[in-house]
């Protein structure tokens, strides 16, 4: 298993990122604010206004870094890869599967299944741990029911509806879960997040997003070919695909522990003219420092049965579904929390 490298996450408006030797240089203005090694980094995040040089894109090119820039709301805009890795034969077959829908349905079913079993396991690690609403029960045991009817579906539609049925059935029930007065939830609202809970949920699943697309890279894959989310300009088709199933687990259990210690209070967000919330320069910071952390922590994974760190979770089955397609392995093992 390979080791967990850092992030480097830039949030400061106006940087300027350069190379100094084998070192990447943050500037503000005048202002040196930090030096890394560029061997102790995996990606680099910019969030805003920031700039890079060609030098420093060249040399994270070479060296597999990848340097992906955001809006200010987390929102995905570019991504500077160097030359993709892998056996190009992983990726024909990779194309191949994709463009054959009974093929490519295997695969799907198995991450969506696994996306709402983790989503059911949230309230039912909250019902273990503090009891639980009636509200919550009828959530785990509809959430169930999906679960049960997501093997029969034969058509991408078809399994986007149940995804959806299931999105709207936990979403629905997710107040339930928080234990802090501030934040109330009135449903999954994207683009752009209008309160607090969902520009935090928007934000992680950014974050996700990213490392599932590095992950995905790391073994050969396209990350832009995927078997569920149909193919878009721009959009890493394949990382949303990989990303639902981790979402419950990496991101949704992150937020909760946030909103439910108090960590975040309204000064912590900053709302636009146009309706639109996101976080501030401050919350930013606790955000990633936090996600930084909850990557180190470690886990048995299900199917491995290796002690890994969190962090490492999206190229473990970035790992499995490359073995798939090989033909190593008879059908994927999607990540599904016991």
């Amino acid at each position: 298993m390979r080791k967990l490298l850092n992030t480097l996450y830039i949030t400061r408006p106006e940087c300027y990122l350069h190379k100094e030797r084998e070192t990447v240089v943050v500037k503000q203005g005048d202002q040196k604010l930090a030096q890394f090694p560029l061997l102790s980094i995996e990606n680099i995040l910019c969030f805003g206004i920031v700039s890079v040089s060609p030098a420093l894109m060249s040399a994270c090119a070479e060296t597999g870094i990848c340097i992906s820039f955001y809006t200010e709301y987390g929102r995905f805009q570019a991504s500077v890869l160097g030359f993709a890795k892998g056996n190009v034969l992983l990726r024909r077959t990779q194309y191949r599967t994709a463009d054959d829908l009974t093929k490519s349905m295997s695969i799907a079913r198995l991450m969506i299944s696994a996306k709402v079993g983790n989503c059911r396991t949230v309230f039912q690690r909250e019902q273990r741990n503090h009891g639980i609403t009636d509200a919550g029960r009828r959530c785990i045991d509809e959430l169930g029911s999906v679960v049960g009817r997501i093997s029969s579906a034969e058509s991408r539609d078809q399994l986007l509806g149940l995804e959806g049925e299931a999105a709207s059935i936990y979403f629905g029930s997710f107040n339930t879960l928080l234990k802090n007065d501030y934040f109330q939830f009135n449903g999954r609202i994207r683009r752009p997040p209008r309160d607090p809970l969902n520009a935090m949920l928007s934000f992680a699943y950014a974050l996700l997003a990213n490392d599932c697309a590095s992950a995905l890279a790391g073994v050969g894959l396209d990350p832009y070919v995927g078997f569920l989310h149909q193919d878009r300009p721009g959009r890493r088709s394949l990382a949303l695909d990989l990303m639902e199933e981790l979402r419950a687990t990496m991101a949704d259990r992150m937020v909760l522990n946030l909103v439910n210690l108090a960590q975040f209070s309204p000064k912590h967000f900053v709302s636009e003219a146009s309706g639109a919330v996101r976080l501030n320069d401050e919350a930013r910071k606790v955000f990633l420092t936090t996600y930084q952390d909850r990557k180190r922590e470690i886990l048995t994974h299900p199917y491995l049965q290796e002690k890994i760190e969190l962090g490492l979770l999206p190229h473990a089955q970035a790992l499995l579904l490359a073995r798939h397609l090989r033909g190593d392995m008879q059908s994927y093992t999607p990540f599904s929390v016991r």
